[in-house]
């Protein structure tokens, strides 16, 4: 008969092999990165971004607390625009890129570059693309 200190290593082996595959525990869900959450889980990201990042000092934000801005355009019914910027195609990958890095895409632009992520620009382009009205 082999000691308790040799068996236990692989008993114990034995039983966390069997939690991995699902068997005798319940798994925890897996945790989804934010770009990769449900697209209500989504939106709300990018709106608390929208008033993290304080883009209601220019802009008029729906949704977003204190989002009132005078300077630039108003974001409201943002999914119903042709364009950003009066020049580039008014798309959810398009708009991300212009939150990340304005002056990549339009030189000239007041628009200031607020260091925002490409991840954080994709849920607040996610958020405005939900306004419809």
């Amino acid at each position: 008969m082999k000691p308790w200190f040799v068996v236990a290593p692989a008993l114990v082996s034995a039983l966390f092999a069997n939690c991995a595959h699902g068997h005798g525990h319940a798994r925890l869900p897996e945790q989804k990165e934010p770009d990769q959450a449900q697209p209500h889980a989504r939106i709300e990201r990018g709106k608390g971004l929208l008033a993290q990042y304080q883009c209601g000092s220019c802009h008029t934000i729906p949704g977003v607390p204190a989002a009132r801005g005078q300077v630039a355009q108003t974001l409201m019914a943002w999914s119903q625009r042709s364009y950003i910027a009066g020049r580039l195609p008014n798309r959810p990958d398009m708009l991300a890129q212009w939150i990340s890095n304005p002056q990549a895409l339009v030189p000239d632009t007041a628009m200031p570059n607020m260091g925002v992520s490409p991840s954080d620009a994709q849920a607040m382009a996610a958020y405005l693309f939900s306004l419809e009205e």
